[in-house]
């Protein structure tokens, strides 16, 4: 049987919303931890300038906290934070994986795209996320379907089947993640959207921020309306994305 933990790992300040969070999940079989998205990491709280720059944090408004981080969390839930042996990242935005170097034993999974993108020179990202020179698995496209979209299955020794599902268009790579626990489908979109109000309010603010930091709009529009497709389709999957407040609310502290 796996357990999942809800955990917030970053906190944002911004005009549109001065609480955005960070919506990582953290697996638990046995002993064994498997985080999907890691956060904001330990040593960028404790020197941000030097590993994010102050432009970007004030770009984005990041307000830092090593309480949040994931490797923080993790223990404070008695957990050890040695047994993290894979981390599933849906891109490679600092506010991403920034936390990857608080684990670096562990694997990383990522889809073939994205890596590349990172590698191509692309300013959004930052280099040292990766410095630790991490194992690195990568994904490409695959044949299999999952509720309509295609799905890439992520290679882990774990008692469930976990999906890397290409959402581009944030960057040209992301992946969302879906997994089954306790027999219900969750369905994470990562940055695909920025609050779940772009699924219904197409005027709303936020829609020209995503719309600002997506690296292919039309790609980002179109893994929208997927996404919508979806939610209307199929109500019993639970689908949440990374920064909007208002649904981790409806998971904090909890574990399914």
């Amino acid at each position: 049987m796996i357990e999942i933990y809800h955990l917030n790992c970053v906190k944002i300040v911004s005009p549109i919303n001065d609480n955005v969070c960070g919506h990582c999940l953290l697996i638990r079989e046995n002993d064994k931890l498997v985080l999907i998205d890691t956060g904001i990491g330990l040593q960028d709280t404790l020197h941000p300038k030097e590993r994010i720059g102050q432009e970007l944090i004030d770009l984005v408004g990041y307000q830092f906290d090593e309480n949040i981080t994931a490797i923080r969390q993790i223990k404070k839930l008695g957990l050890d934070p040695e047994n993290v042996t894979d981390c599933i990242v849906t891109h490679l935005d600092n506010d991403h994986v920034g936390g990857l170097a608080d684990f670096p034993k562990a694997t990383v999974h990522v889809s073939n795209e994205e890596l590349e993108n990172f590698n191509s020179g692309n300013p959004r990202y930052l280099k040292l996320p990766l410095e630790h020179h991490p194992i690195i698995k990568t994904y490409g496209c695959s044949d299999f379907n999952w509720f309509g979209f295609e799905a890439r299955k992520v290679n882990i020794d774990i008692n469930t089947d976990i999906y890397l599902i290409p959402l581009f268009g944030h960057t040209m790579g992301q992946c969302g993640v879906s997994l089954k626990a306790n027999d219900k489908w969750l369905f994470y979109v990562a940055d695909a959207y920025y609050m779940r109000v772009e699924l219904t309010d197409e005027r709303h603010p936020v829609n020209e921020l995503a719309q600002l930091r997506a690296d292919d709009n039309i790609l980002r529009l179109a893994s929208l309306d997927k996404i919508r497709k979806l939610v209307n389709d199929h109500p019993e999957i639970e689908v949440f994305g990374y920064h909007d407040i208002e649904e981790f609310h409806r998971y904090s502290q909890s574990k399914l």
